[in-house]
């Protein structure tokens, strides 16, 4: 969302925090590269280095605020979405069940990128992003 004047805002700042592996370069991530990324229609960061998103469990309420605030669709649409690219080949996210779990995947990935729930404990091996419009 954009406030008057063009200033960058970042609506969904308070529901989740992106987080990346410290080899990641950058501090912010325009909402629609996040989106291609966790889509699987953006395979490697600036660098050439490969991407490698981690989802959280269908179940979780910070997939559900972060599947309709960067990906524009419910979680069931993303799962109709992954079932359609999966006969073409293609292979979704790794999913994990808990916030700490993606902490530690993302630690331990170079490439990583992942969301957990804003009050979330970081590990020295990660670092938070800014998602901008």
């Amino acid at each position: 969302m954009l406030v008057a004047g063009g200033e960058r805002h970042v609506s969904a700042a308070a529901a989740f925090r992106v987080i990346v592996h410290p080899q990641v370069k950058g501090s912010e991530i325009p909402r629609p590269v996040l989106s291609a990324i966790f889509l699987k229609q953006a395979l490697k960061w600036g660098d050439g280095r490969p991407v490698v998103p981690v989802d959280q469990s269908v179940q979780s309420s910070v997939r559900r605020v972060f599947s309709n605030e960067v990906l524009g669709q419910g979680v069931v649409e993303v799962q109709v979405y992954w079932q359609r690219r999966i006969t073409a080949g293609l292979v979704p996210p790794p999913v994990k069940t808990s916030d700490e779990e993606v902490v530690a995947f993302v630690a331990s990935t170079p490439g990583a990128i992942g969301y957990v729930s804003p009050g979330t404990p970081l590990a020295n091996g990660v670092r938070e992003v800014t998602v901008v419009d």
